[in-house]
């Protein structure tokens, strides 16, 4: 496996205001019209990031799938400083330079990049999945958690069900049951992907776990990857 330093670029945003300002430039340029991949072929990236705020070290992890058999064929990792202030809204700019360097260390395509977070569905229109799609041209989903600020009718309790995550009338994403009777996911579109197959790569991505495979393992590798970073206290 190839571990890597990120840099942050010179231009990195340093304020709140030029960082929304990169949003709103970069979003115009988001992708919506695009199925993406078909689940099952091809590969498929999870992507996650660890931080250690008391020694301002942040890890990054790609883990490569093949999309049919989730097993492993590539994995990644990056170690870099911390590029950005937590504020809620404005979290990828924490975490991107580190992320696009461990992406840049893979040694294969990465294909579609699931992203432990928000594509559309943030209240600005722009998370990490799609800020992470423009940026790389790769089409992106967001798988999350939770569902940051939007509501959501609890979908029916067999795997699959889904009800819309909405922000007023507007549907920034879905609630996607994953197992039966267990926690929805909060799906969005990245970039360059339907709503629709990325419910469906989703689905593809957790036959056995709440939480897609590829952020299990992407997951597990960047914690793996802080707990061992020699960046000095």
């Amino acid at each position: 496996m190839t571990t890597v330093t990120a840099q942050i670029p010179a231009d990195w945003p340093a304020t709140e205001e030029r960082a929304r300002a990169v949003q709103d430039e970069l979003r115009a340029r988001v992708v919506l019209d695009e199925p993406g991949p078909p689940p099952g072929a091809g590969h498929v990236t999870g992507v996650d990031v660890a931080y250690d705020d008391e020694r301002d070290v942040v890890a990054a992890a790609a883990v490569v799938l093949d999309a049919a058999t989730l097993a492993v064929v590539a994995e990644a990792t990056a170690v870099g400083r911390i590029s950005f202030p937590y504020v809620p809204g404005l979290l990828a700019f924490r975490e991107i330079p580190t992320v696009l360097a461990a992406l840049d260390a893979l040694p294969r395509p990465p294909g579609l990049v699931v992203c432990d977070g928000y594509g559309l569905a943030h209240p600005r229109r722009f998370g990490l999945a799609s800020h992470l799609g423009v940026l790389t041209g790769l089409p992106t989903i967001g798988v999350a958690k939770n569902p940051f600020t939007f509501t959501h009718a609890d979908p029916d309790t067999p795997r699959g069900s889904t009800s819309p995550l909405l922000d007023g009338a507007e549907e920034v994403g879905r609630a996607l049951r994953t197992r039966d009777a267990v926690k929805p996911v909060f799906v969005s579109v990245g970039h360059r992907v339907s709503l629709d197959n990325a419910c469906a790569h989703t689905l593809a991505l957790t036959p056995a776990h709440r939480l897609p495979e590829t952020t299990r393992r992407a997951d597990a590798l960047c914690r793996r990857a802080l707990r061992d970073a020699a960046y000095p206290a």
